[in-house]
């Protein structure tokens, strides 16, 4: 096996913990001795054993002079774990791949050096394309403090969100939403609009066969119009926080509800950017945005989206609401450009998987 396989089975390994480690990285990391493979291990969740100890604590002593395969460059600091390149220092490993260098500021470099420090060969740019590309969410986190966006929506073959009297259940097919439900699972959060609460009255939980993770639940709710007995509110299924704007005096309503939070935004500040800013402080790396044609046109317009699956059924509506309605532009030179990355077939649908084209935005 070569270098490449050792570090594509870590990343395998990584990525089966996708959406459980916010607002840490996904790691994977695997031990070889001789040609064999003597430990694996991935970070499960944050606050838990880094992956690099998890392999180093299989390997046990064969990990004496063995190679050590990260996807993410080890931590060099104590947070709520002590640091992974004292694990690895202590092991007698001989030889460190990784594949991403870490951007996190008590990291940067410094897992690198303390390694070479102890005479530890250290060797990178080892899958590096696609060990970055699973930690987008988390190095758009540390460099803008606000969670990671992708935009989901299902549209007809002719871009409607839903007939021209609001019916919108169900545009595509069960194996459509099933998928949704899957990356409702990998995401810390869910954002929708008050008039999708009103409108659909949704649940937002993850509903898999097999279980999954619930997403915290956000309502962009500028007015407190979102009902008491809205499922979101009733269902204690999962925490709930409303946005609102200078309506501090009206959030006492829901006071009765241990996991609905109202919080109010000041009127002379940018809502979204805020709405955003909170988020990050509470930890929120991936953000799930499941709003009608407004609150995704807010998203794109204010040059905040970075993802988008969108789902397109074989139907043809006619008169209806339109994707991204609000976002209009004079000239097609001006519209936003997205780099597909992959489509789809999930039944009789198709599942379009994009990123916002961003070069020369920062």
């Amino acid at each position: 096996m070569t270098d490449e396989t050792y570090m594509k089975l870590a990343l395998d390994l990584a990525r089966t913990a996708e959406g459980h480690t916010s607002p840490n990285p996904i790691v994977g990391a695997v031990c070889v001795k001789d040609g064999q493979i003597v430990g694996t291990g991935m970070h499960v969740r944050a606050g838990t054993p880094h992956a690099e100890v998890h392999a180093l604590t299989m390997a046990g002593a064969q990990a004496q002079n063995a190679d050590l395969y990260v996807t993410l460059e080890p931590c060099a600091h104590t947070g709520k774990t002590p640091p992974c390149t004292d694990t690895i220092i202590k092991s007698g490993i001989r030889r460190v791949f990784i594949a991403s260098l870490d951007p996190n500021p008590a990291v940067n470099g410094n897992g690198i050096r303390l390694l070479r420090a102890a005479g530890i060969e250290v060797i990178l740019a080892i899958c590096t394309k696609e060990a970055d590309f699973s930690n987008r969410a988390y190095f758009h986190f540390i460099k803008h403090g606000t969670p990671y966006i992708t935009l989901k929506a299902a549209t007809s073959l002719d871009g409607r969100l839903a007939t021209h009297t609001g019916d919108s259940k169900w545009i595509t097919s069960s194996h459509a939403r099933s998928d949704v439900h899957t990356l409702r699972h990998t995401h810390d959060a869910i954002l929708v609009g008050v008039n999708t609460i009103l409108q659909d009255n949704p649940f937002l939980t993850t509903r898999l066969p097999h279980g999954g993770k619930n997403p915290i639940r956000i309502i962009l709710d500028r007015h407190l119009r979102t009902p008491q007995t809205a499922n979101v509110i009733q269902d204690n299924a999962a925490e709930t926080i409303i946005f609102t704007v200078g309506q501090d005096t009206l959030t006492n309503q829901f006071a009765k509800y241990p996991l609905v939070t109202v919080e109010s935004i000041p009127p002379d500040v940018d809502y979204l950017h805020e709405v955003l800013k909170r988020l990050g402080k509470r930890g929120i790396m991936k953000l799930l945005v499941e709003g009608g044609s407004q609150v995704h046109s807010s998203f794109i317009t204010a040059g905040l989206a970075d993802e988008l699956y969108l789902y397109v059924a074989p139907k043809l509506i006619g008169n209806g609401p339109s994707l991204f309605m609000d976002h209009g532009c004079t000239r097609i030179a001006e519209g936003k450009m997205l780099d597909i990355l992959d489509m789809k077939t999930l039944h009789e649908d198709v599942r379009i998987h994009a990123l916002f084209n961003k070069r020369g935005d920062d």
